[in-house]
């Protein structure tokens, strides 16, 4: 196919992004929409940017450098996109480009102005708008400017800040072509910018409008405050009328000038609420023409609407997809199981397939439509109180929610409830044989799984795990196993109400808590403090791990003097806790029996930080503290009026806790097994696929789900472009923080802590685990970076069942999610860690090495400045226990 350089603005439309880029493309195919006004024009070409491309000296070998280099490269990364650019501005345009641009101009207007505007095929996508990477340039006159800014405009693809962008977004630069849009300029009396979807809540319904006088860039570079508008249901709900002092007008030669804005018209509005309306009824017309949420560049000349460019907004949390047009309200699985990063598709399906509540999916994550329980006033009730319980903030958003009328409207007829929580369960005896009894039935269900599955392959194995994923669930929802759980939940929060209200003692939980048997969870943390006392012996093997590169290495250690040894502990310790990882809950993420080398760190941690025995004596401290604050606490109550009885009760109580909270942790662990099991055999399947030639790469099968890798095995044909797309939305989800609770209409609610005992500049959160603790902050997004210093507190977003380990090392914990009877929340007081967790921002708020002090009993973090940073020791102080 012949090449060409230069198409029409009304022959392009978004399915040709390829030869007119983003930008092009839809402003092709806003011109084809009845009604939608957009200046004339045309697009040079991806054709023309590759036939001069191909002219720049050594560029292929420049922008193979240039993919080898990450964002932090800054200063390679500067230097080489200069050269780039510098190479491209001084190349000469090819003849047949020049006639190209110069027929299309005398076609247009030759002595018309021009808006020149870079469009790459990298832009306004769905997933990433690029908006600002590329240059533009208004008002632009002749043909020989024309040529010149054309060629600035491709020279553009390649500045500092287009690099980085591209970089972060894992975009190749050698992938990524431009095209460049030239289209009549247009003079505004006034310009700005529409989103179709408020950008402050994201809720849908809501529009939101930003006027200024004269050219929109004065808006867009952030020269001039607007006027600005929302609009919900073709009326404005709110209004801000700026003082506008500058506006951005053309000059007569070409160009544009900065110019005051005389004192009578600074306040008037940019646009008449009539003027207002009609933009927003233009905006939801593109909306629904792309499908998606729209952000609107747009011009008001002589009363008429020009739209210059309309890009999705790729901020915007998803929602998930609802059958009816009724109000949902939807609450975030990841922040109940303290995994709130993207997953892939197959394990958002799996979790699907074996959860025990219907789940939605959005922005890869899950989450629970909890309209039904909140429309009904006997379940609303308790499910608030479950909700408070579990994160404050959650119940906040919820009643913001509520106190709006008829969003969520009351059922006439009462539903089921969830049974309140201010009294520990009475149905089950406080008889450690219980748990016992449901260890042993799940481990049983365990061995059963590994035993027939073995064997099982092809369309088969999908059939069998259908049946298995049904035993799955039998044993989340055994009754049992579900008092169990709630025996020990409900007697923590019975003796933290009760012994508050009768001694004013606060979280006595915590302390009553601490080392209660059972608790696999602990257990893990303290297992690999008894992994390094079985290494710390061998100095050669302490020497080789420090350089540990290869999950092979284990292969590798019975050539050192006591390698064996090292080995063995190791393995054992894979063996009973290999199927655990960072965000376990997603089937896809590498497990630590997969990637060994992640535990390395933290076994050279603990032999560096602890002595030999540590985990024992750990264990038995906390057992005898435990111990001694029960007496304490019994002595205290007998002194009151009816103290016996009070004593008595709060004794059982105390039992009753000690028997069933470790066992809150178990039916997690046994799941991540069944887990590990099910992954193994899919990969099975996933490496026969990739043998058959239809798979390019075993974990390809990650972008599946559940159902399209049954179907793949059965036909044996998978499309690589739906596996190419899956890749891209997920690492475009990678960058959306999920919310705890959102509407169908977009909205995302976050909560607040209302606490009037909170330091001013401290940041609040949830006290889970009492006592307060200074040191050195150590902000981590992975355990593998740990690195960790006697003394340090652990800040990061969340903790799941894996980053146990790491709790041993550190002196208080900080995250960003979690409740007081979510995991890290349980490690913590069983460890006697003060810890504060659902602290809004916390990796953003402290530094890396910043001294904190954590209040684990108030439920607060104060960030401490450096003159006290410089007065105190580097080891962590327990200032109050």
């Amino acid at each position: 196919m012949t090449d060409r350089y230069v198409w029409g603005l009304d022959e392009v439309d978004e399915t040709q992004i390829a030869t007119a880029g983003g930008k092009g493309a839809r402003l092709g195919a806003l011109s084809r929409i009845d009604g939608i006004r957009v200046p004339a024009g045309f697009c040079v070409s991806t054709d023309a940017f590759r036939r001069v491309l191909a002219e720049v000296p050594s560029i292929e070998a420049r922008l193979e450098r240039l993919s080898r280099l990450t964002p932090d490269d800054r200063d390679a990364v500067r230097d080489l996109s200069t050269e780039i650019r510098r190479s491209i501005e001084e190349t000469a345009l090819p003849d047949d480009v020049v006639a190209a641009i110069d027929g299309a101009l005398r076609q247009h207007g030759a002595d018309t102005a021009y808006a020149v505007r870079s469009s790459a095929t990298a832009e306004d996508l769905a997933t990433a708008s690029f908006a600002g990477q590329q240059d533009t340039y208004l008002n632009v006159r002749g043909t020989a400017a024309i040529l010149a800014h054309v060629r600035r405009c491709w020279a553009s693809l390649f500045t500092e800040r287009a690099v980085t962008y591209r970089q972060r977004n894992g975009i190749d630069h050698r992938t990524v072509h431009l095209a460049v849009v030239v289209q009549k300029m247009v003079f505004p009396q006034a310009a700005g910018v529409l989103f179709t979807a408020d950008p402050r809540t994201s809720n849908r319904r809501t529009a939101s409008v930003e006027a200024s006088f004269g050219l929109g860039e004065a808006l867009v570079s952030g020269l001039v405050n607007p006027d600005a508008y929302r609009v919900r249901d073709d009326a404005i709900i709110d209004r801000s009328i700026a003082t506008k002092r500058l506006a951005i007008d053309t000059l007569p030669g070409g160009g544009t000038v900065r110019q005051p804005i005389s004192t009578d018209r600074q306040g008037q509005p940019a646009l008449t609420d009539a003027q207002v309306l009609r933009l927003v009824r233009v905006g939801r017309r593109i909306e629904a023409h792309f499908g998606c949420p729209q952000d609107i560049e747009w011009c008001l000349v002589d009363d008429d609407l020009h739209i210059v460019q309309s890009r999705p907004i790729t901020t915007l949390f998803p929602v998930p997809a609802a059958w009816d047009e009724e109000n949902h309200v939807y609450l975030s699985v990841g922040h109940q199981q303290m995994m709130t990063d993207a997953m892939r598709p197959l394990g958002l399906s799996m979790w699907q397939l074996t959860a025990m509540a219907p789940m939605h999916e959005a922005g890869g994550r899950l989450f629970v439509d909890a309209t039904r329980l909140l429309a009904s006033p006997a379940g609303r009730v308790g499910f608030l109180e479950m909700a408070g319980r579990s994160d404050p903030l959650t119940r906040d958003a919820l009643e913001t929610l509520l106190e709006r009328p008829d969003f969520v409207p009351t059922l006439a007829q009462d539903g089921p409830g969830v049974p309140r929580l201010d009294g520990a369960p009475a149905t089950i005896e406080n008889d450690p044989a219980i748990v016992a009894e449901l260890i042993e039935r799940s481990q049983a269900s365990l061995a059963a799984l590994r035993r027939d599955i073995a064997n099982v392959t092809g369309p088969a194995l999908f059939d069998f795990l259908f049946e298995a994923f049904a035993e799955h669930k039998r044993l989340l929802a055994d009754p049992l196993s579900m008092q169990a759980i709630m025996a020990g939940m409900g007697a923590t929060w019975w003796l933290n109400d009760h012994l508050s209200e009768w001694l004013g003692e606060r979280n006595a939980a915590d302390t009553l808590t601490l080392s209660a048997p059972g608790n696999v969870t602990s257990e893990m943390g303290l297992a690999l403090l008894d992994v390094a006392d079985a290494i710390r012996p061998y100095p050669d093997v302490v020497a080789y791990l420090r350089d540990v590169a290869d999950d092979g290495f284990l292969d590798e250690l019975p050539k050192l003097a006591g390698g064996t040894e090292a080995r063995d502990a190791i393995s054992a310790y894979l063996d009973r806790y290999g199927m655990r990882c960072v965000g376990e809950i997603d089937i896809t993420r590498p497990r630590w029996a997969e990637r060994p080398t992640t535990l390395v760190p933290l076994i050279l941690d603990n032999i560096r930080l602890h002595e030999p025995g540590a985990a024992r004596r750990r264990f038995a401290q906390g057992y005898e503290e435990a111990q001694r604050k029960r007496e304490e606490l019994l002595e205290r109550l007998r002194a009151l009026p009816d103290g016996e009885h009070r004593a008595d009760e709060t004794a059982g109580m105390i039992d009753r806790v000690r028997t069933f909270i470790g066992y809150r942790e178990y039916p997690k662990y046994a799941i991540i097994s069944r887990y590990f099991v099910y992954k193994q055999a899919l990969l099975r399947e996933a490496e026969r696929l990739v043998d058959a030639h239809v798979l390019r790469a075993r974990d390809d099968v990650f972008y599946l789900t559940f159902a399209e890798l049954h179907d793949a095995v059965r036909s044996h044909r998978v499309d690589d472009a739906l596996i190419q797309r899956r890749r891209d939305e997920f690492r475009a989800y990678q960058t959306l923080t999920p919310p705890r609770v959102l509407t169908s209409e977009g909205e995302i609610i976050s909560g607040a802590y209302r606490r009037d005992d909170v330091p001013t500049g401290a940041l609040a959160g949830l006290g889970v685990s009492g006592g307060t603790v200074e040191g050195r902050a150590r902000v981590l997004s992975d355990m593998a970076d740990a690195a960790l210093e006697s003394g340090d507190i652990l800040v990061t977003a969340y903790t799941d069942p894996s980053w146990s380990p790491l709790f041993v090392a550190v002196m208080a914990l900080v995250t960003e999610v979690g409740g007081l009877m979510t995991h890290g929340a349980v490690i913590a007081r069983e460890y006697g860690l003060p810890a504060v967790v659902g602290v809004p921002d916390a990796t953003r708020l402290i530094r890396d090495g910043q001294r904190i002090r954590v209040h684990g009993t108030d439920g607060y973090v104060e960030i401490l400045d450096e003159s006290d940073a410089a007065v105190d020791p580097p080891s962590a102080r327990h200032v109050v226990m």
